[in-house]
């Protein structure tokens, strides 16, 4: 008797095994497995496995470590098996060899400190609730490791670091064209603050990888958080424009610039969206914050500006900004709205900018398309960005000031 019950449970053992790995497969070659069926009943999102780029080590395109670039791909299915988005990973820069030493020991310069799984959430994830528009489609994090939104061209031979964003740009997308985005019908490429830059970068090369194809493949771009301004901050200065004239100096970003912009601007004046948006012609999707909370900290009001301590408190939390400094911020987003005029001007261009206290709100449920996202006249981001890529509506939305928006998600 005990030798039966042990082989029962052995076949039971096989039996779970054979399942498990069937469904594995079927999710991998994008087939609607069971996986795909908790989706459409409404399950959580899974973990999307990391997947290192090793053919393209020999290309060049690697980590600031040396490390091969990495991306997670969740599988489309259904009526999105040849819809893709691609999303262009964000978080920061470094600007000096120092930097991007401190960077190379992390998940931000090394591919082999990353996670190896992945949680996609807003306009990356599964749930046709969370994300109606989008959520069957291919979609893919290409994981960010340059430092420079993938947008470098260099090598520190002493210090051991490469600075090569535009070969890991390069090296990602015809990968992902290889496997199954050439035959792509729809495609956006989106990204997240410096993943948003790069975003306006490569935006117009993105969708010349398309040009051609004979299947008039729709590209369109989406940059969340990335109107990164150049502005003067608290003490007088233009702290960001220093910052990021170190990012250009240290990566060799100069080269990889739009040439619409370089042939009449400096290369640091072209690492700015204000200087490269108006010339960008595929079209794409402005989504931000009037009061961008990271450049609040970083290009504003950072430390190095407040010398006295005294925008501390606003920093932290919009109830601590007393009158003079919401003017400050006032006219900041007043800046903001500047930028942007002869941008919405255009047909195809989007545009959502909301009186919020925030830095990302694309990758993010509670502020994507959940029941008290925000919202501009009732429309929430995920159903404004849903509505100007299949053009079921124009969208030019603009936010009165602070504080007349009370569906705003704030960052304390």
């Amino acid at each position: 008797m005990g030798e039966m019950i042990g082989m029962i449970k052995l076949c039971l053992v096989g039996l779970f095994i054979l399942v498990v790995a069937g469904s594995t497969q079927a999710a991998a070659d994008g087939h609607n497995s069971g996986v795909d069926e908790r989706r459409l009943a409404g399950a959580p999102n899974l973990p999307v496995p990391l997947t290192l780029l090793t053919s393209a080590v020999d290309k060049g395109a690697v980590c600031i470590d040396g490390s091969p670039p990495a991306y997670h791909l969740d599988p489309g299915f259904d009526a999105g098996k040849n819809r893709w988005i691609v999303n262009l990973e964000g978080g920061g820069w470094c600007d000096s060899v120092r930097g991007c030493l401190y960077r190379k020991a992390s998940r931000l310069g090394s591919s082999n400190l990353m996670d190896k799984h992945m949680y996609f959430a807003g306009i990356m994830s599964s749930s046709p609730v969370d994300n109606p528009d989008f959520y069957s489609w291919n979609r893919v994090m290409i994981r960010y490791c340059d430092g420079a939104s993938f947008a470098g061209e260099g090598y520190d031979a002493g210090n051991g670091l490469y600075f090569r964003g535009q070969r890991i740009f390069d090296a990602a997308i015809q990968h992902l064209l290889s496997i199954g985005m050439a035959s792509a019908d729809q495609v956006l490429l989106t990204g997240t603050s410096a993943g948003a830059l790069a975003v306006m970068l490569h935006c117009d090369q993105f969708s010349g990888f398309f040009a051609g194809a004979g299947r008039g493949t729709t590209v369109k771009c989406l940059a969340d958080a990335g109107l990164f301004l150049d502005a003067v901050d608290v003490s007088g200065g233009r702290t960001l424009r220093s910052y990021y004239g170190g990012v250009i100096a240290t990566h060799g970003v100069a080269q990889n610039l739009p040439k619409s912009c370089t042939a009449r601007l400096d290369a640091t004046s072209c690492f700015f969206p204000q200087n490269i948006i108006g010339s960008i012609n595929t079209p794409i999707f402005l989504l931000n914050a009037a009061y961008d909370t990271w450049q609040i900290r970083e290009s504003l009001a950072p430390d190095t500006a407040d010398h006295s301590g005294a925008w501390r408190a606003c920093k932290s939390n919009r109830s601590g900004c007393d009158a003079a400094q919401i003017t400050f911020l006032q006219a900041f987003r007043g800046q903001m709205v500047a930028t942007v005029q002869g941008f919405s001007g255009s047909k195809t261009n989007g545009l959502f900018i909301n009186s919020c206290f925030i830095h990302g709100q694309s990758e993010n449920r509670a502020t994507w398309h959940a029941d008290a996202s925000p919202a501009i006249q009732n429309k929430d981001i995920g159903k404004s960005v849903g509505d100007w890529y299949f053009g079921r509506a124009e969208v030019k939305a603009i936010d009165c000031p602070y504080p007349c928006d009370n569906t705003c998600h704030h960052d304390i």
